[in-house]
């Protein structure tokens, strides 16, 4: 049974929490696919990934470049059709608003959303019903004022 785990974003921004999950999910041996609300959402966070720590490395690719099957890590857009990431996927990451409709098709599904924007929690708490009333095993996580994450569902 695939988990959904929402990450309701407050005190650190999704360029600051993405990183940490994602080596979290290197040192476990999964595999991540990113699905971002747009390409250039995208191609912002696969810059991003280069550059994010100085002692860290975070290997990942684009889903159009080549090899796009060998990368731990896998950036794709929401526009983009993807019925099996290639890279043999454990773990979806959807940020910025993206929504998948193959979540049992991964061990877990992570749905990271802004917390200060209105709009995007409204979102974010469609997605959690549709998750839930799919049968999914949805949890939901906040961040306390110390960015802290505290399990709340």
């Amino acid at each position: 049974m695939t988990e959904v785990w929402f990450y309701h974003l407050q005190s650190r921004p999704l360029e600051a929490v993405l990183p940490v999950l994602l080596e979290r999910c290197i040192a476990r041996g999964w595999r991540s696919l990113i699905l971002a609300g747009s390409r250039e959402r995208a191609l912002a966070l696969d810059a991003h990934l280069w550059t994010w720590r100085d002692d860290s490395f975070l290997p990942h690719g684009q889903l159009s470049e080549p090899h796009a099957e060998m990368q731990p890590i896998l950036l794709a857009a929401a526009p983009d059709a993807i019925a099996v990431a290639p890279n043999s996927a454990n773990v979806l990451f959807l940020v910025d608003g993206a929504a998948s409709d193959q979540l049992a098709q991964y061990d877990r599904c992570v749905d990271l959303f802004d917390g200060n924007d209105p709009a995007a929690t409204e979102a974010a708490r469609g997605r959690y019903r549709q998750a839930r009333d799919a049968g999914f095993d949805v949890t939901y996580w906040q961040q306390d004022a110390n960015g802290v994450w505290e399990k709340r569902g």
